[in-house]
């Protein structure tokens, strides 16, 4: 009988500090959370789903795409550049990342390059609202061949700039979700060799 009466105890015990921390966290969090886009929650979901899945922190922030078969590298960087057009979005540079590779170990390396996308008028809107959003720009989207000699197209999931914190601005929000969008047809578009 003395147990139990302990046992019970102790167990209301750790309900009371359980419940006390709860509220603490909530007085703490809570203000903060109030203060998050309202699609915050959805994207914070959907980055921490493909977090637990690959326990990845660079591929949870990642689209990913692989090409169509058949497809050269050629083909694929024709039709992304034709894309960003129709898109209006600016191709701005390219890097091929192998060939550096391959100058510096004198060894063949399988394709890896990059290439950079801007839509100059959102880019000045982000510059003047947080100078640190410059480290993102220009968009990028790499190709990358893998190890079965496949090619595949990365790009940044722009969803977490977009909804992660707080709300933008109404204008910036728009134009990210424009590039958002450019980027993701680019992404898709190239993947099937589309013009």
């Amino acid at each position: 009988m003395k147990l139990f009466s302990l046992m019970r105890n102790l167990l209301a015990l750790v309900g009371a500090l359980v419940l006390i921390g709860a509220v603490g966290a909530y007085v703490k969090v809570g203000p903060v959370i109030e203060q998050l886009d309202p699609g915050a929650m959805d994207v914070f979901s959907k980055v921490g789903a493909r977090y637990m899945e690959t326990l990845d922190p660079g591929v949870s922030m990642v689209k990913s795409v692989q090409v169509q078969e058949g497809l050269s590298a050629e083909d694929v960087v024709e039709s992304m550049k034709s894309l960003s057009v129709q898109h209006d979005m600016l191709f701005v540079g390219e890097s091929h990342f192998y060939k550096q590779v391959e100058a510096v170990t004198g060894k063949p390396y399988r394709y890896v390059a990059f290439y950079s996308f801007c839509d100059a008028l959102v880019g000045a809107e982000m510059l003047e609202y947080n100078t640190a959003y410059t480290a993102f720009m220009p968009c990028r989207i790499s190709l990358v061949e893998d190890d079965t000699g496949r090619l595949w197209l990365h790009t940044m999931d722009l969803d977490m700039f977009i909804y992660g914190g707080k709300s933008l601005p109404p204008s910036l929000k728009k134009g990210a979700m424009q590039v958002r969008d450019a980027l993701d047809k680019i992404l898709y578009g190239a993947a099937e060799g589309e013009f």
